[in-house]
């Protein structure tokens, strides 16, 4: 569209310069009949439209100066238009560069706060991925895996990745040591297994939310003193304590809990009468789950108490003179907090908790950070 205007007043300029001084009809003649939205006038409509009687009925003295006017705006949205293209192109080398030609696929839930961190993750370092969305009651996506949780990030089709803090670790890794392949990194995040208190086996991982880079790396990514602890003592606590507010807050009530399986229903992939029974019995059945959950973790009879506690609790580690944990620019961090938080948009926690604690301005920043690499032309103001 910027270029075809850039055009068209490229050619008015021109016939301008080349014809003899004309009255202003003429001109408005080579203009083409451009509809205003909101309005059913077009550009030369007679009465009260857009045309000025007064400019287009007085002679013309000056014709090759308009007509310098019309070359100057054309090609100034000329020049607009290949600046963005230009962009556009060394945004997608960029990204191209930067996967190694990794093909990245995810296995998720959408809802889920542990694949949404993973998202938050490729998003905002403008990893292309392809989406697999798992069907949370047959999992029949994810069968051809020993592995049964998501996510799962499968990378070239024959790696893969299990646990969202793992996937992360391992990912990051690769950006900042391109000489070290998936596998290999992979190695460093051994798996085991252990039995819990109720006699279940669980899967753990070692060292998984480190970042296996050598010390000039280490210095590129952790350029503060202590900015490494830092980041892995949020990460953690990320995933022991503010992921397990979640659930109490979205099914704090009844209607809560409705409104939070209607968005899930919607998102996720459940056939018809598959929705239906998720939507009333899951909601039913989460709602008792969530009254569990806040005496599992002792939580406040109030969790959203807890919910805003912890919030303002991560504010404060950021302080004022930071835009974000990791400074100038989110760190793994500020990524995994976003990540579980934003799984509440469009719920009533979220809205109470924009309200009601101090987390806005940093959730906003974050919103456009994570947004950049997948819009380019997005104008990003973080202050």
């Amino acid at each position: 569209m910027a270029a075809a205007c850039a055009r068209t007043l490229g050619k008015v300029g021109w016939h301008i310069l080349e014809s003899p001084p004309c009255r202003a009809e003429n001109i408005a003649s080579l203009i083409p009949r451009v509809p205003l939205h909101g309005s059913s006038r077009a550009y030369r409509t007679g009465g009260a439209g857009f045309r000025s009687k007064l400019l287009f009925s007085t002679p013309l003295r000056g014709g090759r100066v308009l007509g310098c006017a019309f070359l100057f705006g054309g090609g100034l949205g000329l020049y607009q238009t290949i600046k963005l293209s230009v962009q556009h192109h060394l945004a997608e080398e960029d990204v191209k560069a930067s996967v190694g030609g990794l093909k990245l696929t995810l296995y998720q839930y959408k809802t889920c706060p542990f694949c949404s961190k993973v998202r938050a993750f490729l998003d905002y370092h403008g990893l292309p991925y392809e989406i697999v969305e798992v069907n949370p009651v047959m999992r029949k996506e994810i069968k051809w895996s020993t592995y049964r949780k998501v996510p799962i990030v499968m990378v070239n089709g024959d790696v893969q990745l299990n646990d969202s803090s793992v996937i992360i670790s391992v990912l990051k890794t690769q950006l900042m040591s391109k000489d070290k392949t998936i596998a290999e990194i992979l190695r460093c995040y051994p798996e085991m297994k252990a039995v819990n208190e109720k006699g279940k086996e669980v899967t753990e991982f070692n060292n998984k939310y480190w970042v296996m880079v050598n010390e000039a790396e280490g210095q590129t990514m952790y350029p503060e003193k202590d900015s490494r602890k830092e980041e892995i003592k949020w990460r953690k606590w990320a995933d022991d304590w503010l992921v397990h507010l979640i659930s109490p807050n979205v099914y704090r009530t009844t209607g809560e809990a409705l409104a939070s399986f209607d968005y899930i229903v919607r998102e996720g992939k459940f056939g018809t009468y598959e929705g239906f029974f998720a939507k009333y019995v899951g909601a039913a059945a989460m709602f008792v789950i969530s009254k569990r959950l806040k005496s599992r973790h002792n939580l406040q009879d109030d969790v959203r108490q807890d919910l805003y506690k912890a919030v303002n609790e991560w504010v404060v580690a950021i302080g004022k003179k930071r835009k974000f944990m990791g400074g100038d620019q989110p760190n793994l961090a500020d990524l995994a907090v976003y990540g579980i938080l934003r799984v509440m948009e469009g719920l009533e926690a979220w809205d109470d908790m924009m309200e009601n604690t101090k987390v806005k301005s940093w959730y906003k920043r974050m919103e456009k950070a994570t947004r950049a690499k997948t819009d380019p032309a997005l104008n990003i103001d973080q202050h």
